[in-house]
């Protein structure tokens, strides 16, 4: 009589742990997709919802290619508008990443040097500004940054500005980066705190007395030991903030251009569902393809 091994006991339970997140997956992101892939390339329609379904019920299966309709995504590449929209907001994202990396990686590094008691205070003031409201924190900035706001009131009190001198830089993009790098300082910090925490010093303390000088280290040690940090960090920042709605929508000016206002308003000004779907899904596509690649070549490296 043969005799189950503990490891096909565990068997079924470890199918059961594989198979949850991916359930979840397709639940949440894989069937909510294709009903937005779908809508995409459907007809706009005066009725509710606003467009004519390309697939409605099994009978049709036939049928359904010869009903997909591409008109919306070649719209999309035909209209300028939505091609600087893509591209602004690559560069916003891009930038703000950037300037995220600038600041982050210094208090990330700080945080792992400093004393193993004092780091989770550290770590609990980083993630501090997460237990108020997001929206909230957005609409404090309006009242810092607006032209009568506490910056101005703060510099004309310094001597920076005069008594009628006020700063304008409220709904412009600079405002937009300020709030942006403000809102997504904690998703940059830990990452680069839990790939910095794991650093050896003794490796720091090697180089040192070979002669090798701190900022030399740094370059040749501790900045490629934390590039697994840095990577997920610049992704979990980058992705986001490329869709940003808020943001824009509330610190930012009529030119500032991002494909979150874009969606935005073809979803509930236009009532354009298919072509606000097609905008999305393009979205989708131009954030995910690069990320695959990027994996792919990782992996070939590793």
């Amino acid at each position: 009589m043969a005799i189950s091994s503990p490891e096909n006991r565990q068997s079924p339970m470890r199918w059961l742990v594989i198979a949850v997140p991916y359930l979840w997956l397709a639940l949440f992101f894989a069937a909510p997709f294709l009903i937005i892939v779908k809508i995409s390339l459907s007809d706009t329609a005066i009725a509710m919802p606003p467009y004519v379904p390309v697939f409605d019920g099994f009978s049709q299966i036939g049928d359904f290619f010869s009903q997909l309709d591409f008109e919306n995504y070649l719209f999309l590449t035909e209209d300028p508008l939505y091609i600087e929209a893509y591209l602004s907001s690559l560069r916003i994202a891009l930038i703000s990443t950037g300037l995220l990396l600038l600041i982050g990686y210094p208090m990330a590094l700080a945080m792992a040097r400093a004393p193993s008691t004092i780091r989770p205070t550290l770590v609990m003031l980083v993630i501090l500004p997460f237990w108020t409201s997001f929206l909230i924190r957005v609409y404090a900035w309006i009242g810092i940054l607006k032209p009568e706001g506490l910056l101005t009131v703060l510099f004309q009190t310094i001597g920076i500005l005069g008594p009628d001198q006020q700063v304008n830089i409220f709904r412009t993009d600079t405002s937009v980066f300020i709030g942006i790098v403000y809102s997504y300082l904690p998703f940059m910090v830990l990452p680069l705190y839990a790939a910095l925490e794991k650093l050896d010093a003794t490796l720091l303390e090697a180089a040192a007395d070979l002669g090798c000088p701190p900022w030399k280290a740094f370059w040749k040690i501790t900045f490629p030991l934390s590039l697994p940090g840095v990577i997920a960090g610049s992704m979990i920042c980058f992705i986001p903030i490329t869709g940003e709605f808020v943001i824009p929508d509330l610190l930012g000016g009529a030119e500032t251009l991002m494909i979150g206002k874009t969606l935005w308003t073809e979803f509930f000004g236009n009532r354009d569902w298919p072509l606000a779907s097609a905008v999305a899904v393009l979205l989708l596509l131009v954030l995910v393809v690069p990320i695959a690649i990027f994996q792919n070549q990782q992996k070939k490296v590793a």
